[in-house]
């Protein structure tokens, strides 16, 4: 894998630098790369979605682990420099631009580059791209099987998030919802080139094998709606003279339902 000044050496000699605008801090600790992949238990022909792939150095573990990888660029720079760093490796596939197309789902180039079978995202998401990215993998894609990423730690922790606290949401619930939500390791700021203001966390987002909703998309929507009036009660979000499930009463608030009682509430609805 490349060492910290190897990265900059690629990027200098291009006329390269880390772009702010796109949340490019790249991941230089080559153990913590290592924990990652194999938090996602890969085996070879895998296929493997890498956002934000950089210079290339979480790519060159993938492909040395007999995966097929499908990365998507959106810094055009960069995109010239991975296509000429994996040019002989037929495993290795570009998608350049967006990962997203608009706000809630993946760029219909990106899924086509998947191709309609089973794959893994593992990456170290750009900031601003992770929670959409999670979202949409979440709610619209099952041929996801698990997710494996580093991420901001506020946001792992929305994603493990408990009702009656501050980070419970909808994310917290759409991932429980259907997937296992467990931290890897947290990363301080020093583990990057160059180093963000935040403290990041690795995560792991396995699917249930029973989720708890059929229609997750759905779920979200519903409960994106709840938690808009978080403080208001159920009643005067959703009308009291409705059938309520055994248990939750129109005074109740979203955030102090637990999963299982919100999907419960949903599928009643």
């Amino acid at each position: 894998m490349q060492t910290l000044a190897e990265i900059k050496s690629l990027l200098e000699s291009r006329g390269l630098a880390p772009r702010h605008q796109f949340g490019q801090n790249f991941l230089t600790d080559h153990n913590l790369i290592r924990k990652l992949v194999d938090a996602a238990a890969l085996s070879p022909g895998d296929t493997i979605l890498e956002i934000g792939p950089g210079t290339g150095t979480m790519t060159e573990e993938l492909l040395a682990r007999g995966c097929r990888v499908v990365a998507a660029e959106i810094d055009r720079g960069l995109a010239t420099l991975l296509r000429e760093r994996f040019a002989a490796e037929p495993r290795f596939s570009l998608v350049e631009g967006d990962c997203l197309q608009g706000k809630h789902h993946l760029a219909p180039a990106l899924l086509e580059a998947l191709g309609p079978g089973p794959f893994k995202l593992v990456s170290n998401l750009p900031y601003a791209a992770a929670t959409p990215v999670m979202i949409a993998l979440l709610a619209d894609t099952p041929a996801c099987r698990g997710q494996f990423v580093t991420i901001q730690l506020e946001v792992a922790q929305r994603l493990a998030a408990k009702p009656n606290s501050k980070d419970y949401g909808t994310i917290s619930v759409l991932a429980q919802a259907v997937a296992q939500v467990q931290l890897i390791a947290k990363l301080p700021p020093e583990c990057f080139w160059p180093r963000p203001d935040v403290t990041s966390a690795m995560i792991a987002l396995t699917p249930l094998e029973k989720p708890a909703t059929a229609h997750p998309r759905a779920l979200a929507d519903f409960v994106q709606t709840l938690f808009e009036k978080r403080r208001k009660q159920l009643g005067a979000v959703l009308g009291r003279d409705r059938a309520w499930p055994q248990g939750i009463s129109p005074t109740d608030r979203a955030e102090a339902l637990s999963v299982a009682q919100l999907v419960e509430l949903f599928e009643s609805h």
